[in-house]
């Protein structure tokens, strides 16, 4: 796409003229994509679409080369450190809460639910990372690829709205484990007349990713994300030694009794969110593997990252899940941290590392956040500086910090959040989009599983949804709020 460039006042970096035009056509931005007015007379609607999907995605690609931009500005990244950043993504607080989900699932559905999700959440991420380089362009956003399947504008609605509410609520939900590791270790070794609520707590890990929230772009986190990435594989193997050490607690058992009907079944709705929230690293994965420089193409080299990124979850996730149920039933606490009493040091050195995680994938997942913003602010001629930088990304984690503190419900956030908005982008928008850009034969392997992941994912989304909602509010009625 042919431009012209002029300087900012606001800014050193040069600011595309959006008036420009091309062949007699003239760009409009449009609920953050750009779209075509205009152009040959004669030119049928069809043709119009794809031109304008084009035009929006090379629009697109020269902001990346013309801007800093957090998610773009230098790709230096080997398939080692996408290993690490997608560990870091994807192995994070939902594992915690996976015993709990085995605890209304029971055995044969719990271990269903993880297994179906662990390989439809593995084959969607494929089919976006090999998306990523198409036609001669890149897609470095997720939402970038919605525009080009979709169009530009329905493709922002029907991406950005589900990355936000991923994203705010993940933000939202490593705030309230950031607070519950430091409360668990101060349970432990704080003094027994001196007590501080969660809301406390998380206000201390609040300062924390206030100043963590200036690292500029995703190639700065690489010490913050490794770092994040180890602690993951170690509160895990904690939470896998110490249950299978301890043994089954006195009276374990695996089924749904004290619970009315109703408890269990929405509790089960709830169950199929927490899963899913488990494997959100979709929402990040084009983000990251934009950090790998081309040509040649990223796709071998991200894929290798992500192989081994996917036996790190299976230890994990299976792991932890299928120990701390095995070993307190349906006993277990929706954090499996607080389930666990002995040894105290080997507990709170987990609860520990649980902190560092979430620290670092609180990061990573914001990341995109920022990206988004500060493409919206260059897109309009606006300075992304060092001022602008600290007051925006202040606010934002003000705001999950507020939220957090407002409605610290580990497991019930996690299930409304996981199906509301990971249900649609890890299982069924992959899908979808690679059913209208690959277009497969009807009948085809790939036909039939983008279908089975499409259909998991409107379950998830549909069911999960009700049940978590519903536990929000029944935690909420005997909650006293910011204790």
């Amino acid at each position: 796409m042919r431009g012209f460039w002029k300087s900012s006042m606001a800014s050193d970096q040069p600011v595309l003229d959006l008036e420009a035009s091309t062949s007699g056509n003239s760009f409009e931005v449009d609920g953050g994509g750009i779209y075509m007015n205009g152009g040959s007379d004669d030119g049928t609607q069809l043709a119009g679409r794809h031109a304008a999907t084009r035009e929006a995605a090379e629009y697109n690609n020269e902001l990346d080369e013309k801007f800093s931009l957090p998610g773009t500005s230098k790709r230096t990244s080997g398939w080692s450190s996408v290993a690490v950043h997608n560990v870091t993504a994807i192995v994070g607080a939902g594992v915690l809460g996976l015993p709990h989900s085995m605890g209304y699932l029971t055995w044969p559905g719990g271990a269903f639910v993880l297994a179906l999700s662990w390989v439809t959440s593995l084959y969607t991420l494929w089919q976006l990372c090999k998306m990523h380089e198409m036609d001669g362009l890149r897609f470095n956003r997720y939402h970038e690829l919605g525009q080009y399947a979709f169009g530009p504008k329905l493709g922002m609605w029907l991406v950005v709205p589900f990355q936000i509410i991923v994203m705010t609520g993940l933000g939202v939900v490593y705030m309230i484990t950031g607070g519950s590791s430091m409360l668990r270790v101060w349970q432990f070794y704080g003094p027994e007349d001196v007590s501080f609520g969660i809301s406390a707590w998380i206000l201390v890990f609040y300062g924390l990713q206030l100043f963590l929230s200036q690292v500029p772009n995703f190639n700065q986190l690489k010490i913050i994300s490794l770092a994040a990435a180890i602690t993951s594989v170690g509160y895990s193997t904690v939470a896998i030694g110490v249950t299978l050490k301890n043994g089954r607690v006195n009276n374990v058992a695996y089924n749904l009794d004290g619970h009315s009907v109703a408890d269990g079944i929405f509790g089960a709705f709830n169950a199929l969110g927490t899963i899913a929230f488990a494997y959100g690293g979709h929402n990040v994965v084009l983000e990251i593997q934009a950090t790998m420089p081309s040509p040649p193409s990223t796709f071998k080299p991200y894929m290798r990252g992500v192989y081994l990124a996917y036996v790190i979850v299976s230890y994990c996730y299976f792991g932890v899940a299928f120990c701390g149920y095995w070993a307190y039933g349906n006993q277990v606490q929706p954090n499996i941290l607080f389930s666990l009493e002995n040894p105290r040091g080997v507990v709170s050195l987990a609860a520990i590392m649980v902190l560092i995680h979430v620290t670092g994938s609180y990061q990573v997942y914001s990341m995109p956040i920022y990206d988004m913003i500060e493409t919206l602010l260059v897109r309009h001629g606006y300075s992304n500086g060092l001022l602008v930088r600290i007051l925006y990304r202040s606010v934002y984690t003000s705001l999950t910090a507020f939220i957090a503190i407002t409605l610290p419900f580990f497991i019930d956030i996690m299930g409304f959040i996981g199906a509301l908005a990971f249900g649609p982008t890890t299982f069924a928008l992959p899908a979808i989009i690679w059913l209208i850009l690959k277009e497969p034969r009807k009948g085809s392997w790939h036909w039939c599983a983008s279908y089975v992941c499409i259909v998991y994912g409107v379950v998830t989304t549909l069911f999960g949804s009700i049940g978590g909602l519903r536990s929000i509010i029944v935690s909420a009625t005997n909650y006293k709020f910011y204790a």
